[in-house]
């Protein structure tokens, strides 16, 4: 069982309590009361700082690392970044592996804060096949974006935040690429009320965990390109996030590239937010028809807003 509250206790200087808005442009469209968690505007833009951090100040706290020791991974962007943040703050060495196109916005802030950028990835898969051989050779700590219950329970956080704020949410709707934010956000949810539903999101191009729940066991894909690249690829064979979806989330549905562009546009228009496809694809369902949700009290977390200058251009149709 992952520990949320210690996590939130010790992740607390670090991170922002995001706000839960309510989205008249969706409630209105979906004929639900939706609202918007938005982690778009956590420190780094990302949820994903809650589990980096968490990851290493969870390490330091039971020795397993010591204020020498250099940290790897592998990351679309979003993870190395925050990780970048959090060795930066502690004093740490790291090391990060993306993807050749991982997106400037998130490269640049990698570097920005002090880490050591490996652009060499052919994709996601390979980026972190790499870090390991890295952790391996040198001795560095790999930590994954994903397969690592302090990671999943920095994440978790969102979901007791979701709940004081507002108790009475029937649905909450969360994209998934590794599976590290909704295993810690549904295991959480279903704690505080096992009758809620939890919904994740994949791709219509990579849905890695909609393919293995329906074999019973992780089974790899072929992933295709997309808006949404913090959403691709395939978990590590052992990932202990299959079986807390397994577990925990009610089930998947998967988005298309034309559905990831209008939620993107429509948070842009409607709601005045920047958000990146890969945090958007709860919205994307919604504008999609791929998740009923009429007459509920819906929360859909925004992952994060870290979207080059020039693909938010393209996207919103400027010249």
């Amino acid at each position: 069982m992952i520990d949320v509250f210690r996590a939130r206790k010790r992740i607390a200087p670090h991170v922002r309590r995001t706000p839960l808005v309510r989205s008249v442009w969706l409630s209105e469209l979906t004929g639900a009361s939706v609202s918007l968690k938005l982690e778009s505007l956590q420190t780094g833009n990302s949820f994903k700082t809650r589990g980096a951090f968490n990851a290493v100040l969870a390490r330091l706290e039971r020795g397993d690392i010591g204020r020498g020791t250099t940290l790897v991974t592998a990351s679309a962007g979003n993870h190395g970044r925050s990780l970048a943040a959090a060795a930066e703050a502690i004093g740490l060495p790291l090391v990060v592996f993306t993807p050749g196109d991982a997106p400037q916005t998130k490269t640049a802030a990698i570097q920005r804060h002090g880490a050591t950028l490996r652009a060499d990835g052919r994709d996601y898969d390979h980026a972190e096949l790499l870090a390991k051989q890295f952790a391996a050779e040198t001795g560095a700590a790999f930590i994954s974006p994903y397969n690592d219950v302090d990671v999943i329970a920095g994440a978790a956080t969102i979901a007791l935040e979701l709940f004081e704020d507002a108790p009475d949410t029937d649905v909450v709707v969360v994209p998934i690429g590794g599976g590290g934010l909704v295993s810690g956000v549904a295991s959480t949810v279903k704690r505080i009320a096992a009758a809620r539903q939890v919904v994740g999101v994949e791709l219509d191009v990579s849905h890695a965990f909609q393919t293995s729940i329906h074999a019973g066991r992780l089974v790899p894909i072929v992933a295709g390109p997309s808006l949404a690249e913090g959403l691709g690829g395939n978990p590590e064979p052992e990932s202990i996030t299959f079986g807390f979806i397994q577990r925990h989330v009610d089930r998947i549905v998967t988005v298309g590239e034309s559905d990831l562009q209008a939620a993107v546009v429509g948070l842009a228009a409607g709601e005045h937010l920047i958000v990146e496809a890969s945090g958007a694809a709860g919205v994307a369902a919604l504008l999609g028809g791929r998740l009923e949700i009429r007459g509920s009290r819906a929360a859909v977390i925004l992952t994060g807003s870290n979207i080059d200058r020039a693909r938010l251009a393209s996207l919103l149709g400027c010249s």
